[in-house]
């Protein structure tokens, strides 16, 4: 059985949710709604909404999602009973008719091969009201080439896409970085195990972006840069060596640049940057990092 989990904060898009959810051609799911102390009581929809799908609401009286996301997506998962599979899904992202009955009837080609599996999207612009081309990926795809394909901006990709396997999530959890930032990007690496995530692109998951979430805001971008270098720090640099020569320079690239969109790298961080070109040598590639570190510390 699958478990769909909604950590609610905002009612303004959450009756398109519902919506999705009560239009499934299969059934054979349960919801679990988090109510994170939010000031707009939900409870009057959701009776709506009573006999179209099977769901358990709890209300917690501690506003987690503004000290941590990440515990709050914690607690909701909490909620879930014995299913094996998990989605958290967005209370402002909308599921395509067919995306529970295409994760059945794909079932059986990923089982016991993979504990993650994506599902292509679209996202809504609800500024213009206005939808992008599908994103689709490849049916079998390395968690890591996956992310890289992130990182170079030939992809997206965002928590509400994925169903992950409850055993895989136990064993690891999310890591929590400001405002959750990067800590899906990480959870999918981490979850498969080495295992290639799944993907399916007959259904569709549609990922808002608005002015009232995290994505479509800017007034955090500090935030989102300070949770960036951490995420190239505690987990990137942990795990390089699941990527290609390539992709580990690039990405020690990255985490340099993060580095320096808040601050001059300190000796420390210079030396671990120094330590991995080293061990992944590329002859120009060390030059210039050498040549980025001479002028930064002898340039005043």
């Amino acid at each position: 059985m699958l478990a769909i989990v909604i950590p609610y904060y905002k009612l303004v898009f959450f009756r398109e949710t519902l919506e999705s959810l009560a239009n499934q051609t299969d059934k054979r799911f349960n919801v679990y709604i988090g109510d994170d102390a939010s000031p707009e009581n939900p409870q009057e929809l959701l009776e709506a909404y009573r006999d179209k799908i099977t769901f358990t609401y709890t209300h917690f009286n501690e506003n987690l999602g503004s000290i941590s996301l990440v515990k709050q997506w914690q607690r909701c998962i909490d909620l879930i009973q014995d299913e094996k599979w998990i989605m958290i899904l967005g209370d402002d992202d909308v599921l395509t008719d067919n995306m529970v009955a295409s994760w059945y009837r794909n079932y059986e080609q990923f089982k016991d091969k993979a504990n993650v599996v994506k599902f292509a999207t679209k996202l809504i612009f609800q500024e213009n009201a206005t939808t992008s081309e599908p994103y689709l990926h490849p049916v079998w795809e390395k968690a890591t080439d996956s992310y890289f394909r992130k990182f170079k901006a030939l992809t997206r990709s965002s928590l509400s896409e994925y169903i992950f396997a409850k055993k895989a999530y136990d064993e690891h959890g999310f890591y929590d970085y400001p405002l959750a930032w990067y800590s899906d990007d990480s959870a999918w690496i981490a979850f498969s195990e080495q295992k290639e995530i799944y993907c399916i692109n007959e259904s569709l998951i549609m990922i808002r972006l608005s002015e009232v979430n995290i994505s479509g805001k800017k007034d955090n971008i500090a935030l989102k840069m300070k949770a960036k270098e951490q995420f190239f720090k505690d987990f990137i640099l942990e795990r390089l060596s699941d990527f290609n020569k390539k992709q580990r320079l690039e990405l020690l690239l990255a985490y340099e640049v993060a580095i320096k969109d808040q601050r001059n790298p300190i000796g420390k961080e210079w030396l671990t940057l120094g330590y991995y070109y080293l061990i992944n040598f590329n002859g120009l590639a060390l030059l210039k990092f050498i040549r980025r570190f001479f002028i930064s510390t002898f340039k005043k």
